[in-house]
Formats: C-alpha cells, sequence, structure tokens
C-alpha cells in the first residue's frame, strides 16, 4: 500500500485544501488515537505548532479527533519541532504533533508526529493510521472522552534543555550574536538561550503576526541575517526557519555557511575533544568537498536519500551520532533525538568558543564545490529513465568529471520535474554539464 497522505516529512499542503482541512484534521486525529489506542488504554498527546495563523484551527480539530477517540491532549502552543520531540521524550507520552509547514509561506501548514522516544515514526505507522482514515469513526463514549489541558511553562523546559547541550565549562560572554527565528515557532525561545548564556543578542524576525513567518528572513532568507551582522559588527548571525528545526550561520565578515559546512565544524569539534565519531551521515547532495576532508581526518562517510528522516534511519542503522543536510537539518545524536537548530548553532559555538577560532578558521581545509542544480519540467506520462540520450550524455560527463565530480539526476517527489545536480571544482565545467544533460533530456 503506498501513502496517500503522508510524504517524507508528515502531511503537509495549502489551508483550505485536502488535506489542510479542519474536517479532515479531526478525521486525523481520531484515526490516530485510534491506532494509539491499540497500544495503550488511555494514551496521552503532546501538541506543539508554529506561529500560522491557521495552527489555532487545526490545533482545535485534531485535539477533538484525538479526544473523540479517548486520548488525552496537552497543548504546548507555540514551539519548535524540536521542543515537541524533547518534551514528548521527557513528559513520558505516546505521541508528539508538531502543526507547522516548517520553511513555508504562512498559506501553508502541516502536521507531522514523534513516537514516545522524540524520533519520526516509520513508513509503517503512517500506513497504520492511513488505512484508519478509510475506516468509518468509533466515537467513544463520554465518560470514555479525552481531556485536554495547556502545559504553561512548555518554552522554559526547553530553554533549559537547549542549554543543557552546552559544554558547562564554556560560555558566550563577550559574543555579540544576532538571531533570526523567521519570525516562527522560535520567537520567544531562541533569544533567550543564547541571552542566558551569557550572549549580547540582538533579535530579528522575533515578531510574529501570523502572516509572517519565514517572509524574507530565517533560514531560507539569510540576506536579512547577513546585512543585520554587518549593521550591528557582531561576531555571529544564526537564523532558523519557521519550525528551528533548520539553521545557518554566519560570522562576523558576513560569510554565510551551510548545513555542510557546520556538519564538518561539528565533527571535528568531537574529534579535537576526545569523542568518538565513528561516522558522519550526509545525503545525495552533501557537498564533495565535505566528504573528502571527512574521509581525510578518519571520519568514515555515507550517503542517505534526501531527507533528514533517512539520515537518521542511517544514523541509527549504523549506531553513528552525526548527520545532516546542506539545507540545515543537522542531527547530533548524542544531544538531541531530532535535528534541532538551536543545539546545532550551540554545538558550532562550542567549536568556536572552546577553540578560540572564528569559523572560517575552523573550516580552512573546506572549500565547497560548485554546485550546479537544474530543473527540467517533465511532459506528462514522460518516462525519463528510458531517455537514450539522457543515460549517453550521463556517461560522458561521468566520464569527464571521473573521481573529481559527482552527477546526480533524480525526480522531484513533489511536482513534474526533473533535478539535475552536477558537481565539479571547476564552475564552467559543472555549468557545461548540467546544460548538456537538460539538453539530452528536451531532445
Amino acid at each position: 500500500m503506498t501513502r496517500r497522505y503522508f510524504g517524507t516529512d508528515g502531511i503537509r499542503g495549502t489551508v483550505g485544501r485536502e488535506p489542510i482541512t479542519p474536517d479532515f484534521v479531526l478525521r486525523l486525529g481520531h484515526a490516530v488515537g485510534r491506532v494509539l489506542k491499540r497500544q495503550g488504554e488511555r494514551p496521552r498527546v503532546l501538541i506543539g505548532k508554529d506561529t500560522r495563523i491557521s495552527g489555532y484551527m487545526l490545533e482545535s480539530a485534531l485535539e477533538s479527533g484525538l479526544n473523540s477517540a479517548g486520548v488525552d491532549v496537552v497543548l504546548l502552543g507555540p514551539l519548535p519541532t524540536p521542543g515537541v520531540a524533547y518534551l514528548t521524550r521527557a513528559l513520558r507520552a505516546d505521541l508528539g504533533v508538531v502543526i507547522s509547514a516548517s520553511h513555508n509561506p504562512f498559506a501553508d501548514n502541516g502536521i507531522k508526529f514523534f513516537d514516545a522516544r522524540g524520533s519520526k515514526l516509520p513508513d509503517a505507522w503512517e500506513l497504520d493510521v492511513e488505512q484508519a482514515l478509510e475506516q468509518p469513526a468509533q466515537w467513544v463514549g463520554a465518560a470514555e472522552l479525552g481531556k485536554a489541558w495547556r502545559l504553561e511553562d512548555a518554552a522554559g523546559r526547553y530553554i533549559e534543555f537547549c542549554k543543557s547541550t552546552f559544554a558547562h565549562e564554556l560560555t558566550l560572554k563577550g559574543l555579540k550574536i544576532v538571531v533570526d527565528a523567521a519570525h516562527g515557532a522560535a520567537y520567544h525561545i531562541a533569544p533567550k538561550v543564547f541571552h542566558e548564556l551569557g550572549a549580547d543578542v540582538i533579535a530579528i524576525g522575533c515578531a510574529p503576526d501570523g502572516l509572517n513567518i519565514n517572509d524574507a528572513v530565517g533560514a531560507t532568507h539569510p540576506d536579512a541575517l547577513v546585512r543585520s551582522v554587518r549593521a550591528n559588527h557582531a561576531d555571529f548571525g544564526i537564523a532558523l526557519d519557521g519550525d528551528a528545526d533548520r539553521l545557518q550561520m554566519v560570522d562576523a565578515a558576513g560569510r554565510l555557511y551551510n548545513g555542510d559546512e557546520l556538519l564538518y565544524v561539528i565533527a571535528m569539534d568531537r574529534l579535537q575533544r576526545g569523542e568518538a565519531v565513528g561516522g558522519v551521515v550526509g545525503t545525495l547532495m552533501t557537498n564533495m568537498a565535505v566528504e573528502r576532508a571527512l574521509t581525510q581526518q578518519g571520519v568514515q562517510f555515507v550517503r542517505a536519500k534526501v531527507g533528514d528522516r533517512y539520515v537518521l534511519e542511517e544514523l541509527l542503522a549504523r549506531g553513528w551520532r552525526l548527520g545532516g543536510e546542506g539545507s540545515g537539518h543537522l542531527l547530533a545524536l548524542d544531544k538531541h533525538s531530532t535535528g534541532d537548530g538551536l543545539v546545532s548553532a550551540l554545538q558550532v559555538l562550542q567549536a568556536c568558543v572552546g577553540r578560540r577560532l572564528a569559523l572560517a578558521r575552523l573550516l580552512g581545509d573546506v572549500v565547497l564545490y560548485p554546485q550546479v542544480l537544474l530543473n527540467v519540467r517533465l511532459v506528462p506520462g514522460q518516462d525519463w529513465r528510458a531517455s537514450t540520450a539522457l543515460a549517453q550524455a550521463t556517461r560522458q560527463v561521468q566520464d569527464e568529471l571521473g573521481e573529481r565530480g559527482r552527477v546526480l539526476v533524480r525526480a522531484s517527489g513533489t511536482e513534474p520535474l526533473l533535478r539535475i545536480m552536477v558537481e565539479s571544482p571547476d564552475q564552467e565545467q559543472a555549468d557545461r554539464c548540467a546544460r548538456q544533460l537538460a539538453d539530452a533530456l528536451r531532445t
């Protein structure tokens, strides 16, 4: 059975269109509740959300659906996705739910789930929920209805957790840090985390109005952070996305660092501290320069499919701790069970403060290879895998690049597009080879 509603990161779409409608979300809550009831008599579910105006509506619908199946609900209010994962584990809840569309604009929203350990749930669980959605509702009687209450100190608990992941012997005193929360779920949390560790904090993107999440700010629009760091002569800039599981950073010179580079810094800091790293998991898109730099330091590196859930699966299968994506989804499983932008930022700052080196110095051995990304729209019904012209062009490009570069051709999971990536130390070569592949598909 294939999944109808769940994608790679929960259920997501435009508000007012199925599946992001109150009637569907009520049914979803009921179906999830029925699946949970198979595991225990009185399950308890935590619900957090970001700052989208639609979050109120979807929260109410989800709460009602869960209650109607006999499941208790704890409302956390606006809280980062990794904060919900942490509290699910800390409060021994059966399930954590986040209402968020992450880095998407406010008109979108979504729902994703965490198990009792604060980890993303497997495909099999999502299929169980989809099957339950197809079955008639089974409303419990009045005496068996679930209850709901609000956890007033959810943000404070999560702030303390984040601070605990930073080395106790270190401090951020003397540092000026610009923090951009994308007008999202960490707007009332991120500035406090860095301030309470001693930093002089300048907050931007921390004034949500329900409509401005990710609007020209945050990890997906880092220009605002770069400008603020330069204008305020700050030492660092930290940008999160709408649900604060993604991170981008800027140094005092206004230079932007992506997730691949930050992952390398964290891994090297672990080695410097004498901690076992084992290996690092990236994705098919991870920059080849980072892979080579890690292997030169004796650190194994493997690639997972694109998506932080696949990085997590690979880490768990190998018993490793560190992984991530260039987009800024970073995992440090010795600190948290899921990707966390705030925790990841603290791990990078720990490396800089502990070794008294700027980010540029810590990355002196890593010069990212140019990556050229092209999207080619597919004609309805077009089977790109059957294209002999594309296959021939791909072989030619791979032969030309040899071990100095990489080719990745993959279909989009959400649009009728073929995504072509060519990576090479030579920008001109990468551009030319990518165009060659795109032209071959169009012939």
